[in-house]
């Protein structure tokens, strides 16, 4: 029994792991993740603005002169009028700011442009006629230097956020924990998705072929489902321990290179803290087993059910119609997620975490944050159970299932297969 299900994990597992696709998926998705990252900095570099001229019709007298541009936008005082400006077509952009627009910039401002306007420029005008407007009604007040103690009184305050609940007190980044929250729950939900639709196509490939007609002469049922999850399973870890060794790698790389030294000291200190937990061997080694654990007790958990889903239909078709019996969990998962950011020790997360349906994807939201010892055993136990009597439950299926053909059943017939003795 032992020998037939080790074939049977064997075969799963070198038959894709051999395969080109899986090769160059493993090699390109953090390349292109890498590359997802830098482009925004890429094309801000390389995309060098044309200088855009405005001229400032000023009604009120007083802002026009303290509007202040940059490299990319530069404000003139305009002598002509709003109707010959709008017939020369080398005027560029026209801000007309009317008499009653210090009392009232909400209805009293208008920018003409003969083109598209982008959100930058945008943004940067409207910032400009904003403490215009400021520094003119300050003025009113007629108190010397008023624009300085203003300044000074203003405050930019920085925060150390550290966890005291443990035995060393460990500096942590709220921002660092959002995103990899964030990227865990969504790699999750994608291995889940592809890898356990992998299962399912398998099976119903092998059964249209007639070819598990003859294995389950040799193999048994159970033996059978569970080898094409293990080994499929096994082709999904490979991949995320082929991974983590990338970024280990390329974390190890860039270490020495992110210290404040080398960073600078105007380095803002909640990216200094970001970059000292990223690169805490201790947080991405406690991050990557317990994330494999959990993705090992969810892929198990639904896996078997598309392996159940799988066997039950004859075509793809009508497995993607049963498939959101298994799908519209992991989305609620990841719609509690979404809760789960917010608020990571309130009651909700508490439950996200615990239940096995969603409990990978609720884990995966909080163990950025840390979770108490006790909650990620209790969690990992209930998911590790309820896999073994889901797996149990879809093998009854299963073994019925595969010798299903031409016909599609409804959920009352494959509530029945699972109740045969």
């Amino acid at each position: 029994m032992a020998n037939t299900l080790l074939l049977t994990i064997e075969r799963e597992y070198f038959e894709r792991v051999k395969r080109k696709s899986f090769i160059i998926s493993t090699i390109l998705v953090p390349v292109v993740m890498i590359l997802l990252m830098l482009a925004p900095a890429f094309f801000m570099f390389f995309n060098k603005s044309e200088l855009k001229k405005i001229q400032v019709v000023d009604y009120t007298g007083v802002v026009a002169q303290r509007l202040e541009g940059n490299d990319e936008v530069a404000f003139e005082v305009a002598t002509a009028s709003v109707d010959s400006l709008r017939n020369n077509e080398d005027a560029g952009m026209i801000l007309v700011i009317g008499k009653d627009a210090v009392s009232d910039p909400t209805h009293d401002i208008t920018l003409l442009s003969r083109g598209s306007v982008s959100m930058m420029t945008d943004a940067f005008i409207t910032r400009q006629i904003e403490g215009a407007i400021e520094d003119v009604r300050l003025e009113t007040y007629n108190i010397p230097d008023i624009k300085k103690i203003m300044e000074n009184v203003q405050a930019d305050v920085t925060m150390t956020t550290v966890r005291i609940d443990r035995e060393e007190d460990q500096e942590t980044s709220t921002e660092l924990s959002y995103f990899l929250s964030l990227t865990m729950d969504m790699l999750l939900y994608m291995f889940i998705l592809i890898y356990g639709q992998m299962v399912m196509t398998s099976i119903i490939e092998e059964k249209n072929n007639r070819v598990l007609e003859l294995v389950v002469s040799s193999v048994k049922p159970f033996q059978l489902m569970f080898g094409k999850i293990a080994g499929v399973g096994l082709v999904a870890i490979t991949q995320i321990l082929l991974w983590a060794v990338l970024i280990g790698t390329v974390i190890s790389i860039a270490t020495p290179f992110l210290t404040p030294e080398s960073m600078g000291q105007d380095v803002p200190i909640e990216m200094m803290s970001a970059v000292s937990q990223f690169t805490d061997p201790g947080f991405l080694l406690s991050l990557l087993v317990y994330t494999i654990l959990f993705f090992i007790g969810g892929f198990l958990f639904y896996s078997s059910i598309y392996a159940a889903i799988g066997s039950a239909v004859s075509n793809i078709q009508d497995a993607s119609q049963l498939s959101s019996i298994a799908t519209m969990p992991v989305i609620i998962g990841i719609v509690g997620s979404m809760a789960i950011l917010s608020d990571p020790d309130s009651t909700l997360a508490f439950w996200v975490s615990i239940i096995p349906f969603t409990s990978p994807m609720g884990m995966m939201a909080r163990l950025p944050y840390g979770v108490p010892g006790w909650e990620m055993a209790l969690s990992l136990v209930l998911l590790y159970i309820s896999f073994v009597f889901m797996i149990w439950l879809c093998a009854k299926i299963y073994r019925v299932g595969i010798f299903m053909h031409g016909k599609k059943p409804n959920f009352i017939e494959i509530i029945r297969w699972a109740r045969y003795k």
